[in-house]
């Protein structure tokens, strides 16, 4: 027989190109499990790091005939795609194709079906629930009633960097120091980290073969989303926001506007508005039963928020999320997640190449501030440095340690040196008076035919409405002071050559 115990059982995740799917196999993987992944596009998780530590099939819930193979050998078969409310007859889609599912499951031998349901609103008829939630509950009937057993996991909000959820709150509340919402933002919600979220779906897939059933799962505070924003910012280190709510603005003109202020799509902003309508509070928390929550704890809303925040925080930004070696927390952004996760993030890129020698080029860019200057506009600069003074901050006066040479530490003007590998990065943070958090990265690579390729880079993280407004009003001007400087330094690095 067959060992099912984590190191020998084999789980499929379905979703792996979404929002808890990929952030759910490396725990699988972790826990000692074997992984396939079911994906319509295998290209998709490419760049994902445990793409090399798990099997992929390709298939889609929505067509029968791709899941057989899919399914053998298969002892937990997580279910986590949901169409989220967009396209007419979204409702009988995700029903027949969580009949399907479940179908082939059970043909196949499946031992478990996990699913990830919304949390329904206790004492509401189903018919008055949202279609969103109303899809959810009936997907999660048509599994547990398809002969496999199933685990329905119930979750309100979850908070952690790339939910949709979150980052609808994330948006609003950075974007609107003031606002006048809906009544639904008196709503109460049990949000929950997305690192429970985590620890709860592994856990089921050791669930006893008996358990078959819907579990409502939540973190330790129920909150109304004002007191969501409001805890939000204070995390972000915003103003507290005024908020004013109003009872004219239906679901659908409050998705309108969620997608005029937030990167939120509308058709996808839509039905997280129109569930907000009622109270989502867990029930029960049987779940506990069988599997106990995290030894530290649930997380609390306000340390989920600060994990969510962290990437920033610790300004992980040297590289696209997709070419770290290892995944981070749970709450970090990832390759797959839509373009407009994890927080505003403004950027100016610039490449050139040049036919010197790739060592001549990093003589250049280490060298880069101080008596050497900044090889673009030296007036803008120092009116920059004067401007930065006036309001307290260090201006241009600090120089460098070191003509030639750097290290991680050192002062260089009004940035520092927060990371450097000698010939190929260098990455500065800027200390000057700033809404906002701001970089300059400066990058070499052989161009692989003697030459080298110069990479620059400027990040910038607003900090609210001040920030954004900041981050425009110098747009114009990038495009002379960072073309200049990397036209200069490469042209530096070839006279040099």
């Amino acid at each position: 027989m067959e060992d099912r115990t984590p190191t020998g059982a084999r789980c499929l995740v379905t979703g792996a190109t979404g929002y808890i799917g990929g952030r759910l196999v490396p725990e699988l993987l972790s826990a000692g499990y074997r992984v396939r992944c079911l994906a319509r596009d295998p290209g998709r998780l490419r760049d994902q790091p445990w793409r090399s530590e798990v099997e992929v099939a390709t298939g889609d819930v929505t067509r029968p005939e791709t899941l057989a193979g899919a399914l053998d050998g298969v002892d937990v078969a997580y279910y986590l795609v949901h169409s989220l409310g967009t396209g007419r007859g979204f409702e009988d889609t995700d029903r027949r194709a969580a009949r399907s599912f479940a179908r082939a499951a059970a043909e196949a031998g499946v031992g478990r079906i996990v699913y990830l349901s919304g949390l329904v609103p206790s004492g509401v008829p189903e018919a008055e629930l949202s279609p969103h939630l109303r899809s959810r509950a009936e997907v999660g009937r048509a599994l547990r009633t398809g002969g496999v057993p199933t685990a329905e996991l119930r979750a309100a909000v979850i908070i952690g960097s790339g939910s949709a959820s979150f980052e609808m709150l994330r948006y609003l509340t950075e974007r609107l120091p003031a606002m006048v919402t809906p009544r639904w933002v008196d709503t109460r919600i049990q949000p929950i980290a997305v690192r429970d979220v985590l620890h709860y779906l592994v856990g089921a897939a050791a669930l006893p073969p008996e358990v078959d059933r819907a579990f409502d799962i939540g973190g330790p505070d129920v909150l109304t989303y004002r007191l969501m924003m409001q805890r939000y910012a204070r995390a972000a280190g915003l103003p507290r926001r005024l908020i004013v709510p109003v009872p004219v603005l239906s679901p659908a003109l409050s998705s309108l506007w969620v997608g005029l202020v937030t990167p939120v799509p509308g058709p996808l902003a839509r039905p997280l508005v129109e569930s907000l309508r009622h109270e989502v509070v867990c029930g029960e928390h049987d779940i506990a039963r069988w599997i106990p929550d995290p030894p530290a704890g649930l997380t609390g809303f306000d340390r989920a928020v600060e994990l969510a925040l962290r990437r920033i925080r610790e300004a992980r930004v040297t590289t696209r999320w997709s070419s770290a070696s290892l995944p981070g927390a749970p709450s970090d952004p990832l390759p797959t997640d839509p373009d407009w996760a994890g927080g505003s993030l403004y950027q100016d890129l610039r490449e050139r190449r040049v036919a010197a020698d790739p060592a001549a080029l990093w003589r250049v860019v280490e060298g880069v501030g101080g008596e050497n200057g900044w090889y673009s506009l030296p007036f803008a600069w120092g009116v920059r440095g004067i401007v930065d003074r006036l309001v307290g901050g260090v201006g241009l006066r600090r120089g460098r340690r070191d003509r030639d040479h750097l290290r991680v530490g050192d002062a260089l003007d009004f940035w520092r040196v927060e990371e450097i590998e000698p010939g190929r990065l260098l990455r500065l943070r800027a200390e000057m008076r700033l809404p906002g958090l701001a970089w300059l990265e400066l990058r070499v690579t052989p161009d692989g035919d003697g030459g080298a390729c110069y990479h620059q880079r400027a990040l910038f993280h607003p900090h609210g409405l001040a920030g954004h407004a900041y981050w425009w009003s110098v747009a114009p001007f990038h495009g002379l002071v960072f073309d200049a400087m990397a036209r200069n330094i490469t042209a530096r690095a070839l006279g040099a050559a």
